[in-house]
């Protein structure tokens, strides 16, 4: 089966690198960590979680390939497993959930993840990580970036190095419990995209969910 959706996504990524070239994009922040299938069938699902346009993750054949959604399903799918991921952090005090359309960004404080100026899992995160993983596996027919950010202390280029490594390591850790890598791209973010005065609050880490959609 694995052997199977590797080939597909494969694929996909040959056609979209053709497909794409013309393709413009407005998001210049943010580097892409990883090399391959993931990053390059993560680069489309990144210009949508990227706010430059929905289209550009739905037009590109990915769900065709990957046994994408008919566009009557895609509500209905992401019912549940927004149900499910709420379920899974139920008893977090560090994560919340928050729907865009159809799209599930889960939001993770840095501070229960990550030690200070770290990149390695803080020892409650794995628990928390697993109950999400299994809820990933339940709906495979879903593209995940994982972004890193941090808040705007320190250099520029050492608040993007590190929003690179948390990111990774989330990244790896999903992979760990069983997701498809395929599926994943990390990316960091740095110190580009805060979200409130507050320090704490601007260093978190996000999985973003978006549905695969028959072309």
């Amino acid at each position: 089966m694995k052997s199977t959706l590797s080939m597909a996504v494969t694929a996909v990524f040959i056609a979209t690198l053709f497909s794409c070239a013309g393709m413009q994009t407005n998001q210049k922040q943010g580097t892409a960590v990883g090399a391959g299938v993931g990053a390059g069938v993560g680069a489309i699902v990144g210009q949508a979680i990227g706010r430059d346009t929905e289209s550009t993750l739905i037009g590109a054949g990915i769900g065709a390939a990957l046994g994408g959604l008919a566009g009557n399903q895609v509500g209905r799918y992401m019912d549940l497993q927004e149900q499910e991921l709420r379920n899974a952090i139920a008893a977090s005090e560090s994560a919340s959930i928050q729907r865009e359309a159809d799209i599930l960004r889960a939001t993770f404080k840095g501070q229960a993840y990550f030690d200070y100026n770290e990149s390695t899992l803080k020892p409650g995160a794995y628990d928390e990580l697993r109950r999400i993983s299994n809820v990933l596996n339940n709906y495979p027919q879903t593209m995940i970036e994982v972004a890193g950010h941090t808040d705007t202390r320190g250099s520029h280029a050492y608040n993007q190095e590190l929003s690179e490594k948390r990111a990774l390591t989330v990244k790896n850790q999903l992979i760990q419990n069983g997701v498809h890598p395929g599926r994943i791209r990390a990316v960091g973010y740095g110190e580009t995209r805060t979200i409130s005065s507050d320090h704490a609050m601007n260093r978190r880490v996000e999985i973003i969910i978006v549905p695969l959609r028959k072309g």
